[in-house]
């Protein structure tokens, strides 16, 4: 008999211990809510600046382009919420742990998708550039051919009838517009002077 009065000694003290807990929690828990309320408005606003900006920067470029800078931009942001959510709540050490993951986890892909993201730099450059665009003859490294396509990470050529693709760093490195070329069909056509 008497185990038993321990044993709902024991269960009210837990219940007891839980709900005064979770009147202690209600508040931070409110607040968080209240945060991410306002922190997801504040993303949204943000992110729909920087696609306006980047229609006003960039009107002649591919949506993808202007897409993918949204993205990333949102994404970070929404980390940003996340992580200062968890402090609201009370779990800062949660939450400077999480960071500190995500920064080597980040140095880690970043070092892995090196060359990817050289060649979406080195694409952004080319898809800028003027003097580089479909329809030029361009030569870089050993092939001479004419420029296809210019995506954010490789460029299609067409030499002799083959297409051949090639990395946009590898590109950017050192390239060559071809004048000559163009000057030849213009005077094999008659329209050149």
């Amino acid at each position: 008999m008497r185990s038993a009065v321990m044993q709902t000694g024991i269960v009210e003290r837990a219940l007891a211990d839980f709900v005064n807990g979770l009147g202690e929690a209600i508040p931070a828990v409110l607040s968080g809510l209240v945060f991410l309320l306002l922190g997801g408005i504040l993303v949204k606003a943000i992110v729909a600046g920087v696609r306006v900006a980047l229609r006003r920067a960039l009107p002649g470029e591919s949506p993808v382009y202007r897409r993918f800078v949204a993205t990333i931009v949102s994404i970070f942001l929404w980390f940003g919420i996340a992580l200062s959510f968890l402090s609201v709540v009370g779990l800062t050490e949660i939450a400077a742990s999480l960071g500190t993951a995500t920064g080597f986890v980040a140095l880690g892909v970043s070092y892995a998708s090196s060359d990817m993201i050289a060649d979406a730099v080195a694409g952004v450059y080319l898809l800028r550039d003027p003097d580089f665009e479909p329809g030029d003859t361009v030569a870089t490294g050993d092939i001479t051919g004419v420029v296809e396509s210019i995506e954010l990470r490789k460029t299609r050529f067409d030499v002799d009838g083959d297409t051949v693709v090639l990395g946009n760093a590898a590109i950017e490195s050192g390239w060559t517009r071809r004048e000559a070329a163009a000057e030849g069909d213009l005077a094999a056509t008659g329209t050149g002077e």
